[in-house]
């Protein structure tokens, strides 16, 4: 009798040990996404995105920071995050066309990101398969080459996100923070857009 219970309690500890680590093993891989963030750049008359684009944002003054990048991450919540990453920067005086800076930049850091819903607003992506495009908010530690040290946002409206989802980028560079991103320009403008591809 003892011994039937016993084998009947093992075999109910050895099911939940199972169980329990099926669950365990799907949360750890659906919030270890490996994602991919680009500044892009878009053809309309090919209606093509690639990487290789410009995005601009300005600070309370007027002045104007001007980034290309891309760059990697895992989006684990709560765990040490895998990030790459880099590009060029070039800030401007308030006027906008005298430059005050250059260099490149380098991502030291995850802060966050969040999934947006959205769909690939163009035919054609040279970066990845149109399926794995995403949208979302990316916030990112980053060194500028001068030695000073900043945050790079990283937002991607595609179709069907919502509107209080902006697409551009913003940035902070030691005490400035370049809070105003520029609005992508109608087409044939190709600036201010960014994008994220799920990384198979």
């Amino acid at each position: 009798m003892n011994t039937k219970r016993m084998l009947r309690s093992l075999s109910l500890i050895v099911v939940l040990v199972l169980m329990l680590s099926a669950l365990s093993v799907g949360s750890v891989s659906a919030s270890s996404t490996h994602m991919r963030w680009d500044i892009i750049s878009v053809d309309f008359s090919t209606l093509t995105l690639s990487a290789g684009g410009i995005a601009s944002a300005r600070a309370n003054d007027n002045s104007k920071i001007t980034l290309t990048g891309s760059g990697t991450f895992r989006s684990n919540p709560g765990r040490p995050q895998d990030v790459t990453g880099g590009g060029t920067w070039t800030t401007y005086a308030p006027d906008g066309t005298t430059v005050t800076g250059s260099g490149t930049y380098e991502v030291t850091g995850f802060v966050s990101y969040v999934l947006a819903p959205g769909t690939a607003p163009l035919p054609n992506d040279n970066i990845g398969p149109l399926e794995n495009q995403r949208g979302g908010l990316l916030v990112v530690r980053i060194a500028y080459s001068d030695g000073s040290e900043g945050t790079l946002t990283v937002s991607c409206h595609l179709v069907g996100t919502p509107d209080s989802v902006f697409e551009g980028v913003t940035a902070t560079k030691g005490f400035v923070d370049y809070w105003n991103r520029e609005a992508p320009p109608a087409p044939p403008g190709d600036a201010n857009r960014t994008n994220f591809h799920v990384i198979p």
